[in-house]
């Protein structure tokens, strides 16, 4: 019999060298056959998208099933569809005008940390990134979604050998203890974690020793501007907030909305199914929403507006969509000012957009640094001023957070990792894809040699002391190379200027000589010179 901790170090450590002599041979697939390898996984993954979502639901009891058949089939389909023709093996750029070539190269294994609020679309879309970059992967799924995440895990490992993908290419932990994620990311076998989950996860990943690129917490303002379509502002709010029940990090945490339009914006979130919280109410809910270390309730993740009330201590009508609570303050004790991975939200209103400005600011100072922030507007100039100063990589504008921040409502990078940048104390921000699990080898082709690098030594002297006399010189040279010889100036017996006859007199004399015995040289000289060489030399 092995302790259970010396044995999930021995597993782990059996599927780091598994997946590199994997590596080894998948790293010698062509682009098409590393295509068809994703390909199969997609199709497989999309296949058992109901499945797994429910399997999901069941065991962690966060968000809504129907949804994270949604997440599902993203994570699978429409991540594929976008990575697809992206060039990732072999040579991937050839630019034959500046001679510079670009090779991908893959890194080699890949540790990721799995997150229990979304678990089998977090394996679907980081199997296929890290495979068609020409990797191999181990996931570590959270011990609270173990059930589904090795089911999500046998799904695109079964595609992967059909497909032809050497055994080992993508595999996952199955004895889940804290030793054996430790020993995956410290390996010296393992080149990179990608890491999603809750913060103390992330923070033990960069400990480790090891490259990784993670996600970030969210806090995400949603500011409704003046000039919105504010109908359509709450609504996509709403959709997003109440998306899987809150559990994407993009999605909205505050809304703010100016002064002006308050009253509107208020009746239309009642109209939406909104519920506004009593002071008693929002203080009961405060009290639940963050443990006493501040951190995330896990109890109230994923929850629906009315079970999130039921639990506070309050009823509300069960068709509730969110829960919104007034605020004026901001602080790391005040949960409405924090992310919140439930259907509520925070609520402040400002005199203006200046002021409301200041008021994200604040939000995201508080949390969620590097991250998300969406604009409700019709007017661009609002957008640019919040493009050019906010501290977030994801900038929305008249969108759901939760599904814009992804890349299903925009075009950004279909993604389930969203990096914060170092703003958020991450090391990129990007919405990860293949591309970021790639090392890049230049290969460039010389096109100026070391003297076009190096001032003429020739001119030196007259740059020092006779520019502008050297200019005209060379002036009259140029000219000189388009006429006949016998028209240059300098046969014509023109004097010249003071400053070439004194600061210039070295560089040309080779005539001065004949000067004296023939005065003006012309052709009839130059032909008696011809004549006097000729007879000397026969003599």
């Amino acid at each position: 019999m092995f302790d259970r901790d010396l044995e999930s170090i021995q597993a782990a450590r059996n599927l780091v060298k598994k997946a590199k002599a994997a590596q080894s041979t998948f790293a010698k697939f062509t682009q098409e056959q590393v295509n068809n390898v994703i390909e199969a996984i997609a199709l497989e993954a999309e296949a058992h998208s109901e499945e797994l979502a429910k399997l999901a639901h069941t065991e962690t009891g966060f968000g809504r099933w129907q949804d994270k058949i949604t997440k599902n089939i993203f994570a699978s389909k429409h991540v594929y569809e976008h990575i697809r023709d992206i060039k990732t093996i072999g040579i991937i750029s050839d630019d034959n005008i500046n001679k510079i070539m670009e090779v991908g190269v893959p890194l080699g294994v890949i540790t990721a940390l799995v997150p229990s609020t979304n678990p089998t679309s977090t394996i679907f879309y980081k199997t296929l990134i890290a495979l068609k970059s020409g990797n191999a992967i181990i996931f570590s799924p959270h011990p609270n979604a173990k059930e589904c995440s090795q089911k999500a895990i046998e799904v695109v490992k079964r595609a992967a050998a059909k497909a032809g993908a050497p055994d080992g290419i993508v595999d996952g932990v199955s004895l889940l203890t804290m030793q054996a994620t430790e020993t995956l990311m410290k390996s010296k076998d393992v080149s990179l974690i990608l890491a999603t989950g809750g913060e103390g996860m992330v923070r033990a990943a960069y400990a480790s020793g090891t490259p990784t690129i993670s996600g970030g917490p969210g806090n995400g303002p949603a500011f409704i501007e003046r000039s919105a379509d504010i109908h359509q502002a709450v609504k996509d709010i709403i959709t997003s907030k109440t998306f899987d029940n809150g559990v994407i990090c993009a999605s909205e945490q505050s809304i703010i909305a100016e002064k002006c339009i308050y009253n509107e914006v208020r009746t239309e979130l009642l109209q939406q199914g909104a519920y506004f919280l009593s002071e008693d109410e929002s203080l009961k809910l405060a009290n639940l929403l963050l443990r006493p270390n501040g951190m995330i309730n896990p109890e109230l993740v994923g929850q629906s507006a009315y079970e999130v009330a039921k639990r506070a201590g309050f009823n509300v009508a069960v068709q509730t969509t969110v829960l919104v609570s007034h605020q004026t303050t901001v602080s790391k004790q005040n949960p409405y000012s924090r992310e919140k991975l439930c259907p509520v939200l925070g609520f402040y209103i400002e005199d203006n957009w200046h002021s409301a400005c200041d008021r994200v600011l604040e939000l995201l100072q508080n949390e969620g640094m590097g991250h998300t922030l969406v604009i409700h507007t019709k007017n661009d100039q609002i957008v640019r001023e919040f493009a050019l100063e906010k501290p977030v990589f994801r900038i929305l504008v008249n969108t759901p957070a939760a599904l814009g921040g992804i890349g299903a409502t925009t075009s950004i990078t279909p993604a389930l990792t969203l990096g914060c940048g170092a703003l958020g104390g991450g090391s990129s921000s990007d919405n990860v894809g293949p591309l970021n699990l790639l090392n890049i080898r230049k290969v460039g082709y010389g096109i100026r040699t070391v003297e076009d690098l190096t001032p003429n030594s020739k001119e030196q002297p007259c740059l020092s002391q006779c520019n502008q006399s050297c200019d005209s010189l060379n002036t009259s040279i140029t000219q000189s190379s388009k006429t006949s010889i016998f028209e240059d100036p300098r046969f014509l017996g023109k004097p010249a200027s003071e400053n070439q006859q004194t600061s210039c007199k070295a560089v040309d004399d080779r005539f001065g000589a004949h000067q004296s015995e023939w005065g003006t040289v012309n052709e009839q000289h130059v032909e008696d010179l011809i004549e006097r060489v000729f007879n000397n030399s026969a003599s």
